[in-house]
This record gives structure tokens, sequence and C-alpha cells, in this order.
């Protein structure tokens, strides 16, 4: 059970991008990078376009925990890996439907199966 209330959710859903720091393992944040996120029903997504070798990912990898900004919402979060192929899928869709004006030279990436495998739910802290 999520405890993201329904306006996080939603001014998440709708901002085209997303600041996400990482914790380090001294707990310090890491600077910023700007991502890209998607919903899924009541669960939140990110991906790493370069798959498990891009540095914000490996971030995520130190503590699972760092903070995000999106839409006006400032929350700290954990990170949990996501594997389900289904979810994955969805994801991926969720990821053409909602970036598609961008291009496929930028939403191809992020549906590629090394961003599949570096996909990330963000649960609130």
């Amino acid at each position: 059970m999520t405890d993201w209330d329904t306006d996080e959710l939603s001014a998440i859903e709708e901002a085209d991008e997303l600041h996400i720091a990482p914790r380090r393992k001294n707990g310090t944040l890491r600077a910023p990078t700007t991502i890209w996120v998607v919903r899924d029903g009541d669960d939140l997504y990110v991906r790493s376009m370069l798959g498990a070798g891009s540095h914000w990912f490996n971030g995520t990898r130190a503590r699972h925990e760092g903070h995000i900004e999106a839409g006006g919402v400032d929350r700290d979060v954990s990170f949990v890996d996501e594997t389900d192929p289904g979810v994955n899928a969805r994801i991926g869709d969720a990821y053409r439907g909602k970036y598609h004006r961008f291009g496929p030279q930028y939403v191809d990436p992020m549906v590629a199966p090394a961003a599949r495998g570096a996909t990330i739910r963000l649960e609130p802290r």
C-alpha cells in the first residue's frame, strides 16, 4: 500500500521532469539529476535511459533512498527495483504515451531492454 496522496500522484504524473537525488552511503544527497517519470496506478516509476551504467542509477544502489522533486512535490523516497515483466511492459507503454512528442530518438531508449533492467518504483518515506 502506498502513501502517495492523490494530489501528489497527479502533480508528479503531470510534470514532464523529475529531479532525483540519491542518498550516498554517508547520508548526504548527490546533486539532483533531471529525468522522466511515469505513473502506473498508484505507483510512480523512473528508468535510466542508459541502463545500469547511468551515474544517477548507480547512485540509487548505495542506500536505495533519496529525494525527488516534481510538479511542486518535494519528498524523500525509497528506490525499489521493478523486475516484474508485466509491470515493466506497462511502464514502457506509459513512457511512450507520455513522452511521444519528444520523438523516437528519446523515447525508444526508454523502452529498450537496458532501460527495462533499470526501472525503479519510487516509494514515499
